[in-house]
């Protein structure tokens, strides 16, 4: 097991053991469908998860979007459909159940009825919250977050797009069942005929879920010699599934012609598991999109965003990247990029990954990355096959470079001196390059000192495949040495770009603090684990703590010891609860030679996959809120009547079994039942008699 596997499972271990209370209370969501919208308009989104009792708030984050909570479908016991369903026979055979508020209350609990499953296939993504957002006209196209707030804690964020074409939403599933061995077609679901296949007006957004071996179809026109792009965004918006083999859901696409002659498929785009097809059509007619799971698996958290249309695709990009501070030319390659701009990072940008997109006529295409370092840059110059042709090259440099054909190597020459260390590092899966990079060193003579292929990165994100290479090799006499570049699959052409660092050692680290949320009791104290991840050798220590903390909160800056990369951030304040989530920063500062080095720690949530193996998957802000652990939201429901008091009631017939003359509920039951009337009360489901009458039954016990 790897060095970053051991850290990675070590924070977990931390997680672990953080307070229970704090573990109890964070709320957690698994889905959201749709998973975005288009500018411009006002639509009703559902997100499925858990811990979200009297959830108040959702937060869309960047300018632009609104969203408003509009009901908490939680997931109810057998003894409450039990109430509810008495509630339904006893309107129905009242004059109630003639009247128009009679009429509204059984369709509201049938409707419940309709949305509770009692075996749920995932109880984590079980409760529903509705949502109405809101987008402005000119709200900022791309990929955002969404997290939801309750008293006592914030939510996991979960990607949320702001689109521009037409959106089209199929009919949200209902809870998935739990499926039985031997009685599986029980679980599945049935659609309506009308339901399977979707007429769709070109371009347009389509948003679905895929259930237990569904397929979804979309009927369309084409015309011949249109360019479709067909991208789907799947494993993007839940990119990890902990109880599912691969670990996400996996996308299938097929199109059809009217005749049902499969024209394109795709199961992934390059490295990707979300399918992309790039078809010219052939003539034209009538078209079918059909998208289901790879191994017909589904779920309400299989959730898709599919765009289809003449819209701009970039399929790759040259250089990967640029020196800070210099001028940027970016060539980028794909599909309908005439006329297009490509806008690259500000002349002022710092170091680091800056996501670049074309822009065609107002609609922005996909984002890839570019990256901007401080070492001075220089272009791969064919031929540099061998080590005869091996292109010079002066330390420290970053070479851009392409495996531009299959079995390609290229191949650079430096000049080394005994006892320096040479690092070697590639760029290019983590640039989003096609690239499986295999890296070699080998002397004057040809002898090979040190070969690497894969190096994980816990940097990598939801990036599974660790494809970059990185060599750091002590040089053991002074002479030339030679670096290989090559593809592991003797794979190669236009898009196989890469960035290959030769220098010196930098040592340097990243932090990453989990999780992304915090919620800290009312002049209380939690705390969040922070992970080091230490480059080129760095063995220093590292002093971490708050930045620019706001009012009321603090924490005593802990150290990481040169041979630690895990440790926990105790966090305090004196404050007694604040209305919102507020944005925390955590900084470590370390000594790098003479030079005092200060990093952002980076907000993550800590993933398994498919039932193991764990990632970090980044964020963009690190949110707390500060709780009064004894608040209680106002009643959502109050009473037109007074409640009688207990003389005003008769003690009722019903609170004894007449079977056996017994009390129907224990006193260890009685307070359980309380709370389930209330909260059925509160969610409209009872009427106030109906309400008073079974509140009587349990005071009767008492």
């Amino acid at each position: 097991m790897s060095r970053v596997q051991l850290a990675v499972l070590g924070l977990a271990g931390l997680l672990a053991t953080a307070p229970a209370a704090q573990a109890q209370v964070r709320p957690y969501i698994g889905f959201v469908y749709p998973a975005g919208g288009q500018q411009g308009t006002t639509f009703q989104i559902r997100v499925g998860g858990q811990n979200l009792d009297d959830v108040h708030e959702a937060i869309v984050s960047g300018p632009g979007v609104r969203a408003k909570v509009v009901d908490y479908l939680r997931r109810m016991g057998a003894q409450e459909i039990t109430l509810l369903r008495e509630q339904v026979n006893e309107v129905k055979k009242g004059s109630a159940g003639k009247e128009e508020a009679g009429l509204r209350l059984i369709e509201r609990i049938e409707k419940r009825f309709t949305e509770n499953v009692q075996t749920p296939a995932c109880t984590s993504i079980a409760a529903l919250v509705l949502v109405e957002v809101t987008m402005a006209r000119d709200a900022k196209p791309g990929q955002r977050e969404l997290i939801l707030a309750t008293p006592r804690g914030v939510s996991n964020p979960l990607v949320f797009h702001v689109g521009q074409l037409p959106e089209v939403a199929r009919k949200p599933m209902v809870a998935s069942t739990r499926q039985v061995l031997g009685k599986e077609e029980l679980a599945l679901r049935v659609r309506p005929a009308d339901e399977v296949e979707a007429r769709i007006a070109v371009p347009c957004t389509m948003n679905g879920q895929i259930a237990s071996g569904e397929v979804n179809r979309y009927r369309f026109d084409a015309r011949k010699g249109q360019r479709l792009v067909v991208s789907v965004q799947a494993r993007q918006l839940v990119p990890f599934i902990a109880d599912a083999v691969p670990g996400w859901f996996q996308p299938v696409m097929s199109l059809s012609d009217a005749n049902g002659k499969e024209v394109a498929y795709s199961d992934d785009y390059r490295f990707k598991p979300d399918p992309v097809i790039l078809y010219e059509v052939s003539k034209d007619g009538q078209y079918v999109l059909s998208i289901t799971d790879a191994i017909y698996r589904g779920r309400e958290d299989f959730v898709y965003r599919v765009t289809l249309g003449e819209v701009p695709f970039a399929t790759s990009i040259f250089p990967l990247g640029a020196r800070a501070g210099t001028p940027v030319s970016i060539q980028m390659k794909g599909w309908n990029l005439q006329q297009a701009e490509l806008t690259p990072p500000a002349s002022d940008a710092g170091p680091g990954i800056h996501p670049v997109a074309a822009v065609k006529e107002g609609f922005v295409s996909n984002r890839l990355p570019f990256v901007l370092d401080t070492l001075p840059e220089r272009l791969e110059k064919e031929p540099n096959n061998d080590r005869p042709h091996a292109q010079k090259v002066k330390l420290p440099v970053i070479v851009n470079g392409r495996i531009d054909r299959p079995n390609d190597w290229d191949v650079f020459a430096v000049a080394g001196r005994a006892g320096d260390t040479l690092v070697a590092e590639v760029y290019a899966r983590r640039l989003d390059s096609p690239l499986d990079s295999l890296l070699k060193l080998t002397d004057a003579a040809g002898k090979l000192l040190a070969l690497n292929d894969d190096r994980e990165d816990v940097e990598a994100g939801v990036n599974t495949h660790h494809a970059d290479s990185y060599l750091m090799v002590k040089l053991p006499a002074d002479g030339t040495y030679y670096v290989h570049v090559g593809d592991v699959a003797h794979s190669g052409g236009e898009e196989y770009a890469y960035r290959l660092r030769l220098s010196a050692p930098r040592p340097d680290f990243a932090l990453y603090t989990v999780p992304s949320s915090v919620g800290l009791r009312g002049k209380g104290s939690g705390a969040v684990s922070v992970q080091a991840v230490r480059k080129d050798g760095f063995a220093g220590p590292i002093k971490i703590g708050l930045k620019d903390p706001p009012s009321g909160i603090s924490a005593t800056p802990v150290s990481l010891s040169p041979t630690q990369d895990v440790t926990r951030l105790a966090v305090r304040t004196t404050l007694a609860d604040t209305s919102q989530p507020v944005r925390l920063a955590i900084e470590g500062v370390a000594k790098i030679g003479q030079r005092d080095v200060a990093h952002a720690a980076v907000p993550a949530e800590d993933r398994m996959q498919a039932f193991l193996w764990r990632h970090l998957v980044p964020a963009e802000e690190l949110k707390v809120l500060v709780f009064n652990p004894s608040y209680q939201p106002p009643a959502k429901r109050v009473r037109r009547t007074p409640a009688p008091t207990p003389s005003e009631t008769k003690p009722p017939a019903a609170a004894v079994d007449p079977k056996t003359g017994k009390p129907k509920f224990t006193k260890q039951q009685v307070a359980g039942r309380l709370r389930q009337l209330k909260l059925l009360f509160e969610d409209g489901l009872l009427t106030e008699d109906f309400y008073d009458r079974k509140v009587a039954e349990c005071e009767a016990v008492l």
